[in-house]
């Protein structure tokens, strides 16, 4: 009897027991959505850093892949080779003008500067004029800094002409200054 007499208490009022239970399922609902929210925010973040390392390693010069896809340090000397400070001027000059031409590039006029006050510390300074595109310009600056012999970019001026800005087609004309070190004569 005095558990017939419970449930039909309970039966006399059922909105505590009904609003519990929704409650309850409004909870689990917020958390499991909660939860497919968060897994849906990492599954972007993945994809967005995985796309990031794509580029990345698209960017990778053809020196640092190994046959095993390890990345090895690139080959050569990390001073300008010559015989004279001349011929290392010479070899700065044709890395640089090659480098913005493989890439689009137009070289304008260049300059070498072999009595400059960086070089009493063995540095050979070369300054370029050329037109460019923006990406051949990002390349170029990888490349001259990436590759060997070291070379370090001391100076960068960049032009844009009046028709990129409205249709994002034209060259950018760029001055660049550009040292590596000489070791001197062996």
């Amino acid at each position: 009897m005095n558990q017939n007499a419970t449930l039909a208490k309970v039966l006399a009022r059922p909105w505590p027991a009904a609003m519990a239970y929704f409650g309850v399922m409004l909870f689990f609902l917020f958390v499991v959505a909660s939860s497919v929210t968060d897994l849906v925010g990492r599954r972007a973040s993945v994809a967005a850093t995985t796309a990031m390392l794509e580029q990345l390693e698209g960017r990778k010069p053809a020196f640092a892949r190994g046959r095993s896809g390890d990345v090895a340090a690139p080959s050569g000397s990390p001073f300008l080779e010559g015989a004279t400070v001349t011929v290392a001027g010479a070899a700065l000059l044709q890395r640089v003008t090659g480098a913005i031409t493989r890439l689009g590039g137009n070289v304008q006029s260049s300059q070498i500067d072999l009595q400059g006050t960086q070089s009493k510390t063995g540095f050979i300074t070369m300054i370029a004029s050329c037109d460019i595109d923006q990406p051949g310009l990002q390349r170029l600056l990888y490349d001259i800094e990436a590759g060997m012999p070291f070379l370090f970019i001391d100076q960068l001026v960049v032009q844009s002409p009046s028709n990129l800005a409205n249709t994002g087609e034209g060259k950018l004309r760029i001055l660049v200054a550009v040292s590596g070190q000489w070791q001197g004569a062996k």
